[in-house]
């Protein structure tokens, strides 16, 4: 199914991600929304646009990227959280 882009939703996330970290959620919902807008792109999957907030909180901050990671892959145990830690590392 198809639903509208909702920058409350998406802020939320980010926010959660966010807690307690020197990042600020709302630059980078901004940022996203941005490129988006910018984009000759008129339609974004979930997926595509779970990895640009990946991309981004990876670019600032690695514990909120994993913190949003956790839950955008759904670890389901801690091996799989270790090996995304492993491949942060190597980055």
């Amino acid at each position: 199914s198809k639903e509208m882009f909702d920058r409350n939703k998406l802020l939320s996330g980010v926010m959660k991600a966010c807690q307690k970290r020197p990042v600020n959620p709302e630059e980078i919902v901004s940022e996203i929304e941005l490129d988006l807008q910018n984009s000759l792109q008129n339609e974004v999957t979930t997926k595509e646009l779970g990895e640009i907030v990946m991309m981004k909180l990876k670019e600032r901050d690695e514990v909120a990227y994993v913190r949003f990671a956790s839950v955008y892959r759904e670890f389901k145990d801690i091996d799989t959280f270790l090996k995304e830690l492993d491949k942060l590392k190597k980055s």
